[in-house]
């Protein structure tokens, strides 16, 4: 269950409560009565892994260099094969 943050408008009491997403919000402080207002704050959220960049999703230099060396090898592995049936014939 998630934890809000709640504060006073009277007393400027801070405090947290558990509450579910289907309860009501509160809306008397427990210090002192008065009304409180819901408090809301940064949400701590981490992308972790490839494409959650800007850069990811990009095909840039990196990129195209990454696959003409991965095609060069390709046509250096079939060139081997082909070269060494032709030498053994």
């Amino acid at each position: 269950m998630p934890t809000y943050s709640y504060a006073c408008k009277q007393c400027g009491h801070r405090f947290d409560a558990v509450q579910s997403f289907s309860d009501a919000a509160l809306t008397e402080c427990p210090e002192c009565g008065g009304e409180v207002r819901k408090q809301y704050g940064s949400i701590g959220v981490t992308f972790n892994g490839s494409g959650f960049y800007r850069t990811d999703s990009r095909g840039g230099s990196t990129a195209s260099t990454g696959g003409g060396s991965g095609g060069s090898s390709t046509s250096s592995k079939s060139e081997t094969k082909t070269s060494a049936p032709s030498s053994a014939s």
